[in-house]
């Protein structure tokens, strides 16, 4: 096989008869597949699809010669490792690194024993939607807490800037499990929420089929050492109720949201360290008005689906102010995880179907811009979260428009808010400190010279967004394991290793086969 990059492509394609499209002189194509597709909008008058192909030939050696762009291909084989063990291995969460770090456990045929403080995905589904709705937030399974992690409410994103054989074969497993087949070959990847929650409960039940077990609805307490080796967690029920779980390898996919669990892991001497963060509001958009910014003439095309972006400038004070996490058609939603607090996120469904646009725009917290605490990033977000939820008396989720935030102008609103249970407008700059207010306020102007209307005065700011990553890194060696606990591999987002879907999958994979190595 042969694979060809940077070839230009008409909206009009048809992707099920490729090799016709396809015109290398002197080469006879006789087999042609996707490999990888982009949108290039670089110019408005010429958006087209830039992609990657495989091909297959009469001569694989000519060809590679004659046809620009091309290299011998061969699709990467992810193997998985068999080992024994006495003692289960445990997973702790069940988010992306905790569910294929258990998958890669099962796999190997130890069996694991994964940990999860939220409810499945269908009840937590449910508790969500109630949330939403108005009823009270359960702090133990909502959009931070449960099967799937924060991931489950949100984009489904699939897209990393890390290069490693293991993403391929995340994006297999997803498709196995029920993900559509597009996400191997689309450059900006993603499922959407409703697609998510079934293939990972689908991947739960392969876990489980391989004899791996999920305990939902409980939560990790404690941890046990005998000569500086883990050897058991403590586990408390929903019913309050205690039990102790022996084991000598654990994986910790805590999450970045398990506030109360890292206060514990501080406690009994956990070597973390603190790292820079950010923080930020939500802005909506009309998705049409995205469109056509990004797409021009092309904004209707039926080949192309709801626009995204991705934004950063670098600011004269020294900060950066950047996009994340871009919702295409998407909703800002309630993702806050404490009573008294208000957090949003972004989501979307498969079809990216909604009225609005939606990201986070964020800019940095480094250490030295708080306290000397190891956790004092967690007490910056609670502060923040609290003030959020008094500006509304807790009866909303705070609002503005860019124009108020941004100008000082009152302006009506160009969006219909997406938040749930109710949109509250509010001084939203009451919630940040100055250095983080005008930081925000002089990005969103610069990013308008990247992107015409970003600054649109009707626009609309929803706020906080406060749990982009974790404000701590749990400290580990070269094998994953951490330096203070032998036995215990941090693992994902929580521990400070990664940011997303993927790059959490993949890190949950390389603990895992760094604990089947070493036994």
């Amino acid at each position: 096989m042969i694979l060809v990059s940077n070839i230009k492509l008409p909206l009009d394609t048809d992707f099920d008869a490729l090799k016709n499209s396809l015109n290398f002189k002197g080469v006879n194509v006789k087999s042609a597949t996707l490999y990888k597709k982009s949108v290039d909008a670089r110019k408005k008058n010429d958006v087209h699809f830039c992609c990657s192909v495989l091909i297959e030939t009469d001569n694989e050696k000519l060809s590679l010669k004659k046809i620009k762009n091309s290299k011998p291909y061969t699709e990467p084989v992810y193997k998985y490792k068999k080992a024994v063990s006495n003692i289960r291995p445990v997973v702790i969460g069940f988010g992306p690194a905790g569910i294929f770090a258990a998958y890669t456990l099962a796999m190997a045929g130890l069996m694991p024993i994964v940990i999860e403080r939220g409810d499945d995905v269908d009840t937590r589904k449910a508790k969500v939607d109630a949330f939403w709705s108005g009823s009270k937030l359960d702090t133990e399974s909502n959009v931070q807490f449960g099967e799937g992690g924060a991931g489950t409410f949100s984009d489904g994103k699939l897209t990393t800037g890390i290069s490693d054989i293991r993403c391929r074969e995340v994006l297999k497993i997803f498709c196995e499990n029920g993900a559509n087949k597009n996400i191997l070959t689309d450059a900006k990847a993603h499922i959407g929420t409703d697609i998510l929650s079934v293939v990972i409960k689908n991947i739960r039940n392969k876990i489980i089929a391989l004899g791996g077990e999920v305990r939902f609805g409980e939560k990790l307490e404690g941890v046990n050492t005998l000569d500086g080796c883990i050897s058991s967690v403590d586990i408390k029920k929903r019913d309050g109720s205690l039990y102790n779980l022996p084991c000598e390898k654990v994986i910790l996919a805590i999450g970045h949201s398990a506030r109360d669990t890292l206060y514990m892991l501080r406690d009994i001497g956990l070597n973390m360290v603190k790292k820079p963060f950010a923080v930020g509001l939500r802005i909506e958009h009309p998705q049409k008005q995205i469109n056509k910014a990004l797409y021009g003439d092309f904004a209707e095309h039926p080949a192309l689906s709801a626009a995204s972006y991705k934004l950063a400038v670098h600011l004269e004070n020294g900060r950066g102010v950047y996009t994340f996490c871009m919702c295409p058609g998407g909703y800002v939603v309630n993702a806050s995880s404490e009573d008294g607090k208000i957090s949003v996120n972004g989501m979307s469904y498969s079809d990216r179907g909604g009225e609005n646009a939606n990201s986070a725009i964020l800019t940095e917290v480094l250490p030295e811009d708080l306290g000397e605490d190891l956790l004092s990033g967690i007490e910056f977000q609670r502060q923040v979260e609290e003030v959020a939820y008094s500006l509304t008396n807790g009866m909303g989720v705070p609002v503005e428009t860019v124009g108020g935030y941004v100008f000082g102008e009152e302006f009506p609103s160009s969006v219909t808010p997406t938040i749930k249970p109710k949109a509250v407008f509010c001084d939203l700059s009451k919630l940040y400190p100055d250095f983080i207010n005008n930081s925000l306020k002089a990005g969103i102007v610069a990013l308008d010279k990247k992107l015409s209307g970003f600054a649109d005065k009707g626009a609309l700011l929803t706020g906080p967004e406060t749990r982009s990553s974790s404000p701590v890194r749990m400290v580990r060696n070269e094998a994953f394991v951490s330096v203070s606990i032998d036995g215990l591999y941090p693992s994902g987002e929580g521990a400070g290793y990664a940011g997303g879907i993927m790059s959490a999958a993949v890190d949950g994979i390389k603990c895992a086969e760094s604990l089947i190595k070493h036994l």
